[in-house]
């Protein structure tokens, strides 16, 4: 049988790995946001409040981050191609019970495998970046992954979210469904974990009794510690917004159409892509100044939601746009976390940090999305409101992100100054 062919890194077969590796991306974020787009129409199929609407999302997300760690060692032992296949079909199988699901428990079932598949695919598609990319391109392939990955939500809001109003719940989910299986099928032909089929095969096997001990020393060095929390503090707040309450709060807080919504998500999305590459470069060339970089966008996320908040009534269309740009800088800023792992962490433990350090934001979305669910219903039992989606109730309810946001900068805080007595006062 004829051996399979070695490649170079940078080759342009390394772009057409990473190019699938990106399209399975994507599509897991437009998996991952669906839910949001439907979640009023959600509320309706299921007769759920607010807070058992938030737990499918919670869900999800408590699925995605748990698995990190496991996904990572599973990749070391299996490959990435074997793990983000697997993932699209969770995917699809999760949308498939979501499509058909008609009752809460049923909902909630679909959207656990979407999770399961989802957390298959980011930390696996960055895994394979240091074997196809030298150390001059793979800084910015990393960039690629998260800033067109995140795209996917494109999807969500715009075909999706027309499918939906046009079609309904069945066929619309059927539809994303099926992509998951096209994403399988390029996946399974086409990635291949490393461009040296000989080695690929090599730095598969991992003893698995020493698993809980890598996990350990990970955990325990300065720099995951401060990449956890950088993803922890930064991410969360465009995660919230995209995958569970934007939606909810921008058609009820804000009392626009589902076609103004739609318009505002789309910006969001955009503003991903435009503001990703460029934070990257930025991150680049000031490497001694990460943190502040982290801590920049974490202060105008705060001021973004203060002043849609406080703003007397429903904000000016255009403060809701300009809230909304500043709110998704987030998403792709987070992918500094990443750049922290890869500075600071031995190539052999970089899978295993990139797992945990990937699990910060959705613990911290996690938090965020059950405290404005929570908070949304309390208001109602205490009488504050008569309707869970009432707009001043919303003012409450996303107040509670700033809990979140202060204990995650308490952490970044903490742990650079750890970082930096390891590494020198410039290192971040």
């Amino acid at each position: 049988m004829k051996p399979e062919k070695r490649y170079e890194r940078d080759s342009r077969m390394a772009y057409w790995v990473i190019a699938v590796g990106i399209f399975a991306y994507f599509l897991a974020v437009a998996q991952r946001t669906s839910f949001g787009v439907a979640s009023l129409e959600a509320a309706d199929r299921f007769q759920a409040t607010a807070s058992q609407l938030s737990l499918f999302t919670m869900l999800q997300v408590f699925v995605y981050a748990g698995l990190q760690i496991p996904v990572g060692v599973l990749a070391d032992r299996f490959g990435s191609r074997a793990m983000v296949g697997a993932g699209a079909i969770l995917m699809g199988s999760g949308q498939l019970v979501l499509a058909l699901a008609d009752s809460l428990g049923w909902g909630v079932a679909g959207r656990v495998l979407v999770g399961a598949g989802d957390a298959a695919t980011f930390i696996c598609v960055l895994r394979i970046i240091p074997a196809w990319f030298s150390v001059s391109k793979a800084p910015m392939a990393t960039f690629l992954v998260g800033t067109v990955g995140n795209f996917g939500q494109m999807l969500s809001v715009i075909p999706f979210s027309a499918l939906l109003g046009w079609a309904g719940w069945t066929p619309a989910f059927l539809s994303l469904g099926a992509l998951s299986v096209l994403a399988a099928v390029l996946v399974l032909a086409f990635m291949r974990d490393s461009p040296d089929p000989l080695s690929a095969e090599e730095v598969r096997p991992l003893a698995l009794r020493r698993t809980w001990d890598t996990v350990v020393a990970c955990v325990r060095a300065p720099a995951t510690a401060l990449a956890f929390w950088v993803h922890f503090t930064v991410q969360f707040i465009g995660t919230v917004f995209a995958l569970m309450w934007g939606y909810p709060y921008l058609q009820n807080a804000q009392g626009m159409s589902a076609g103004q919504a739609s318009f505002v998500m789309t910006l969001f999305v955009l503003t991903n892509l435009v503001l990703g590459m460029s934070i990257g470069q930025m991150v680049s060339r000031f490497q001694h100044r990460r943190l502040r970089i982290a801590l920049i966008v974490v202060g105008i996320g705060v001021v973004a939601w203060a002043a849609l908040i406080l703003w007397p009534g429903t904000a000016p269309f255009v403060v809701v746009m300009a809230a909304v740009v500043a709110i998704a800088m987030s998403l792709p800023a987070s992918m500094l976390a990443f750049n922290i792992v890869q500075s600071f962490t031995q190539r052999s433990y970089i899978g295993t940090v990139t797992g945990i350090t990937n699990v910060g934001g959705f613990v911290a979305s996690l938090c965020a999305i059950f405290l404005i669910g929570i908070t949304l219903d309390l208001q109602v039992t205490l009488g504050w409101v008569d309707d869970a989606y009432d707009p001043e109730g919303f003012r409450v309810a996303m107040a509670m992100q700033l809990l979140v946001t202060v204990t995650g900068t308490v952490g970044m805080l903490v742990s650079a100054r750890r970082v930096r007595a390891s590494f020198g006062a410039d290192a971040v």
